[in-house]
């Protein structure tokens, strides 16, 4: 019986830190740091003569429906003229994506004909830059017109290589489960990413909107499902810095619906089982041990063993009650039990579109975590293949 608890204690600490401890660990040091080094002096942005010259690469798949808007978007961006360029990387599309954006001279339209993936896109068009740096964002997504400018300010730290703008969620209409919950979810990883920034530097940039320095590429293999995560990891691996502002950001509608969202979830997992492997080198905590700290912390568990700890946690609470182990693990046994009927209670209210933000929180962290486990399906048949498979938007 000592065994069990020991292995409840362990597996309750590790889902406890992963979920809450971390955030709040986070929190104090950012707040100890702020007394004895004092808050950050935000750089003024340069002036426009000061300005770098700057590239926003868009990589696509079949976006005919969203150029007029994305374009929209993108022309009132406030960045001068002569120093932005605009990309189209069009992967394998055959629908009318590519005759769409004859309509506009400004854009250089990169094509591949065949269909290899979003990181193969990437390569393609990189190997067309001819600016200075060189920003990814999503078709889908709509960027706020000062985020260039932005993220040019950030490049003024020799010790940034990336800089990760926020995700924003919106849905079309109250009362969306997929995107209110997918929102409620970045507001807390936005929240997350901007402390580790401030502490030293952000876990990964999102895909929605990012920039690099070009020279700090890495070749990331055309397999990756996160491309935009490996890409800038491989910039702090190299001793560089990503640098989270929330004053640079791209906001998308979320999934249609569960199930839409469901594949997102998974695919992000199986690439972040991926990633894991291919950054093994980043659990040494002898190399960069803050960056191991923070990794480990923020994405490791995540990404692999705090879900494999839930599972655990329940099983070894019903054999420690069965045994008699005393009132503390009956208690929390029926705590487990109330939480996993409130998600249970969440999905069938989803699934008839009612709503309740208790119980579809609940409802949603268990989805989440439910996806590692698809993701680790997912990887073992995905193939090698880096082509992505669109989640269906509001």
């Amino acid at each position: 019986m000592i065994t069990l608890k020991i292995l409840f204690w362990a597996m309750l600490l590790i889902v406890f830190y992963t979920y809450i401890g971390y955030g709040i660990l986070l929190y104090l040091i950012i707040r100890l740091k702020r007394i004895l080094a004092g808050t950050p002096r935000k750089v003024a942005t340069p002036g426009d003569d000061e300005l770098p010259t700057m590239t926003l690469m868009i990589c696509a798949y079949n976006e005919e429906d969203v150029v007029a808007e994305k374009m929209a978007n993108t022309l009132a961006i406030d960045y001068p003229r002569d120093k932005f360029r605009i990309m189209w990387v069009t992967d394998g599309s055959n629908d009318r994506t590519n005759e769409l954006l004859k309509a506009y001279p400004e854009v250089d339209v990169v094509f591949s004909p065949e269909r290899k993936g979003k990181t193969a896109a990437l390569k393609h068009g990189l190997q067309e830059l001819q600016t200075r740096y060189v920003a990814f964002t999503d078709a889908n997504t709509m960027i706020n017109p000062g985020a260039m400018k932005e993220i040019a300010r950030l490049f003024m730290d020799p010790t940034i290589g990336c800089v990760s703008g926020e995700k924003r969620v919106a849905a079309r209409k109250e009362g969306e489960m997929a995107a209110e919950g997918e929102g409620l979810y970045w507001r807390y990883e936005s929240t997350l990413k901007k402390w580790d920034s401030e502490l030293y530097s952000a876990m990964g940039a999102a895909g929605e909107l990012y920039a690099i320095d070009p020279t700090l590429v890495h070749e990331v293999p055309d397999s990756a499902l996160l491309d935009d995560f490996m890409m800038s990891m491989f910039i702090v691996k190299d001793g560089k810095r990503i640098a989270y502002t929330p004053d640079a950001y791209a906001q998308e509608y979320g999934s249609a619906n569960m199930f839409e969202e469901s594949k997102r979830k998974r695919r992000i997992a199986a690439g972040g089982l991926q990633s894991i492997w291919w950054l093994r080198s980043l659990l040494n905590p002898f190399h960069q041990p803050l960056v191991t700290f923070q990794y480990i912390s923020h994405r490791v568990l995540r990404w692999s063993i705090t879900p494999i700890a839930m599972v655990i946690l329940l099983v070894i609470n019903v054999l420690l009650t069965a045994l008699n182990a005393g009132l503390f693990f009956n208690i929390a046994l029926a705590l487990q039990i109330i939480f996993y009927l409130t998600a249970f209670l969440g999905w069938q209210l989803s699934r008839r579109g009612a709503k309740n933000k208790l119980l579809y929180t609940a409802y949603y962290f268990v989805f989440m975590n439910l996806n590692v486990f698809r993701g680790m399906a997912y990887l073992c048949k995905h193939n090698n293949s880096g082509a992505w498979e669109k989640a269906k938007r509001s």
